[in-house]
């Protein structure tokens, strides 16, 4: 019976441990045009999404969430605007401790978003998503192109192995940039999350270049370790 209820009272001070965690991050914002609905602060862990905060909307767009966090890692700000699409809007950010201003609009939301934070993993995020939009725009506009041309006609086959090429070349100036990024910010956990993202399927030789310029730090945080796996299991 002692035991029983040694166990309990550990258990018990064990949760009280882990609830009594002070905020470090704290995200607040304004959603323009939004009148009602529900967005949740969340971030990803265990191949699933997980809510660390939400706040229903009724009327005033402005919201503020508060919470903790052991390490930087992408978060997530998702509206459920009550529409019922299940293709719901999100905004991804890199958080860390400090103070996160989000504003956007209800239409648009995760494209028209501004955020302002001195979080220097966050700015070279956006940093990073900015080149890389170049390139996924550009790879549209080969794709559109593509899809105008006939495999069957003798001139349009000529075209197709041209814009081939170009692709491929796209494909491997964007694999060098993020490698280049990666290098360039070794000491930030930005380094290893794009990599893991973008270019988990590049010549493992690539990702080993990376992982061996990062940190100490940066090398034991979340994303160290999933690209530490990654670059084991591609050796297997």
């Amino acid at each position: 019976m002692k035991k029983i209820l040694f166990s309990l009272l550990t258990l018990s001070f064990i949760i009280s441990c882990q609830s009594s965690k002070e905020s470090n991050l704290n995200v607040t914002g304004y959603v323009d045009g939004l009148k009602k609905g529900k967005l949740f602060l969340e971030k990803y862990a265990d191949s699933s999404f997980q809510s660390l905060d939400s706040l229903m909307i009724s009327g005033d767009a402005h919201f503020s969430f508060e919470a903790h966090i052991d390490e930087p890692q992408i978060m997530f700000l998702r509206l459920d605007d009550n529409s019922g699409d299940e293709n719901q809007e999100i905004i991804k950010f890199f958080a860390e401790t400090g103070d996160y201003d989000i504003q956007t609009k209800m239409k648009n939301f995760s494209n028209k978003v501004k955020i302002e934070t001195a979080s220097k993993n966050h700015s070279k995020y956006e940093e990073y998503n900015e080149m890389i939009n170049k390139f996924n725009n550009k790879n549209l506009d080969l794709i559109a192109a593509g899809l105008k041309l006939d495999e069957t006609n003798e001139n349009d086959i000529k075209q197709i192995d041209s814009l081939t090429k170009q692709f491929n070349s796209l494909l491997k100036r964007k694999y060098l940039y993020t490698v280049n990024f990666a290098v360039n910010n070794k000491d930030l956990e930005v380094a290893p999350y794009v990599t893991v993202a973008e270019i988990y399927d590049a010549n493992v030789k690539y990702l080993d270049t990376i992982y061996k310029t990062l940190n100490r730090k940066v090398k034991k945080s979340l994303y160290g370790k999933e690209l530490k796996g990654l670059i084991e299991l591609r050796k297997e």
